[in-house]
């Protein structure tokens, strides 16, 4: 299943949805993958689809929202340009020592209303860690959203509710059980995870 069909149409035309042979940040492998960075290196695209993500968001809920954090890297950009679309701060999470968490003097008020955002969401994992990161810093987070979910459905953040801009069918393996791999194939991270 496949949904927004003009927005990814802008993944296509920037060679921002790839065919190959990938080692997702799930840990999972895949023959496509998304290069949100490739695309929302244009500012009108990144301003584009953000717009579009703020859109989506039921207007109640978009009144509520004091703030929009991404984890980094991947939704830096995505974060930045979806606060602007609703006029509030936009923050970061990141890793230090392997954990997710606020840093760089980053601070939310107590109980303060939260949109969390992701580029891609496969199986949903950073978009967790960054959820707990908030909330133990004293924030509410009331959605989710990303430019692409490629989870086939199964991204599930509890109450939280979640609201893609793209569906994405894309298949996924475990290294272990990979077509791709038994055919000799290895895998490329294109992804930012892991980088030092």
């Amino acid at each position: 299943m496949e949904d927004n069909n003009h927005y990814l149409d802008l993944y296509r035309s920037n060679n921002a949805l790839l065919e190959g042979h990938f080692l997702l940040s799930s840990g999972l492998h895949s023959d496509r993958y998304l290069q949100s960075a490739l695309l929302l290196q244009h500012p009108q695209h990144a301003a584009t689809l953000c717009q579009a993500l703020a859109d989506n968001l039921p207007s109640a809920l978009r009144e509520q929202i004091g703030v929009v954090v991404g984890p980094a890297m991947g939704a830096v950009l995505v974060s930045y340009e979806t606060a602007r679309a609703l006029g509030v701060r936009s923050l970061f999470t990141e890793r230090q020592d392997g954990q997710m968490t606020l840093r760089r003097g980053f601070t939310l008020q107590p109980g303060e209303k939260i949109l969390v955002v992701e580029d891609v969401i496969t199986t949903g994992g950073s978009t967790k860690e960054c959820i707990r990161a908030l909330e133990a810093a004293g924030g509410q987070v009331i959605a989710v959203a990303s430019l692409v979910d490629r989870s086939g459905g199964s991204a599930d953040f509890g109450a939280i509710p979640f609201h893609p801009l793209i569906r994405l069918s894309v298949q996924t393996w475990s290294p272990d059980q990979c077509p791709l791999c038994a055919a000799g194939s290895t895998p490329v991270k294109p992804g930012s995870r892991g980088l030092k």
